[in-house]
This record gives C-alpha cells, sequence and structure tokens, in this order.
C-alpha cells in the first residue's frame, strides 16, 4: 500500500457493479480507503456521466486520492471523466498499460471495461495503478500542465 494515497473512489454503473465491489473487498483487504460512489444495482440502469461526476466532484479537493470507474466498455467512463480538468482518467485492460499510463501521463482514476476484463485481471490493473510512481521530470510536468 502506498501512503500517499489519501483514499480511492470508486464507481459504476449497472454493467459494473460485480467489478466495482469485487475491487472494494480487494482493496479493502489490502489496507485501503475506499469510498463507494455507487451504483450498487445491477437491474436498474444507470447513466455512466452521473457516476463519473460524483467522482471528479470527490476529487475537486483531494489531490492525494485516486478513482476508479467502471462502466461495459470503460470507454464512456473515460470520456466522460477526462471532460473535468482535474482529471486525467486512461482506460486500461492490462497491469503493464496502468504502470505506464500512471509513469508517464500521471493518471489519477483508472476506468476498466466490465464486459472485456477477467477480473483478477481488473485487480492486477488496479494494483498497477495504485503502486505505480509519476515520473516527476520536467518535460511530464509541462506535458499535463497543456492539458490541464
Amino acid at each position: 500500500m502506498t501512503n500517499k494515497i489519501s483514499k480511492i473512489f470508486i464507481g459504476a454503473d449497472h454493467r459494473g457493479v460485480g467489478v466495482k465491489l469485487y475491487l472494494i473487498e480487494m482493496l479493502n483487504a489490502a489496507g485501503y480507503e475506499t469510498i463507494d460512489l455507487g451504483t450498487n444495482d445491477m437491474t436498474t440502469p444507470v447513466d455512466f456521466p452521473d457516476i463519473a461526476a460524483k467522482l471528479a466532484d470527490a476529487m475537486l479537493n483531494d489531490k492525494m486520492s485516486r478513482g476508479i470507474l467502471v462502466c461495459g466498455t470503460g470507454a464512456g467512463m473515460e470520456i466522460a471523466a477526462n471532460r473535468y480538468r482535474h482529471i486525467r482518467a486512461s482506460r486500461c485492460n492490462r497491469p503493464e498499460q496502468a504502470r505506464d499510463d500512471r509513469f508517464h501521463d500521471d493518471i489519477n482514476v483508472l476506468a476498466l471495461a466490465a464486459d472485456d476484463i477477467d477480473i483478477e485481471v481488473a485487480y492486477l490493473c488496479t494494483q498497477a495503478f495504485l503502486e505505480s510512481p509519476f515520473d516527476d521530470c520536467e518535460k511530464r510536468r509541462r506535458r499535463i500542465e497543456k492539458i490541464s
């Protein structure tokens, strides 16, 4: 567990509930503080932009937090989350991709595709996302400032 992360906000639409609940269980067991932003209902459709907005609002004043968003494709959550200036979300389906996206682009939100990812691989991606450092060099900071 990385002490630098204050808490992990996690949300899903109806298609991502199963993956979300599994990740919360695993992250809590690993000692992370997780905040569940919903939904927990697999049968009632929920619009993913609403969940992404809740996560963006929650992360607005907590720069040490991270976020995880899960929907059927992962793309919807990624797109919705990236509409907020303080969010850098990436849809990852491999742990190496999550590691590289943290290292190069300082992503603070991981988007996952519940329909396409094995639940254990989802956790491996989450671990890589949470444990990987950002390469805090001048060129990477400069690039992030340009998109923020």
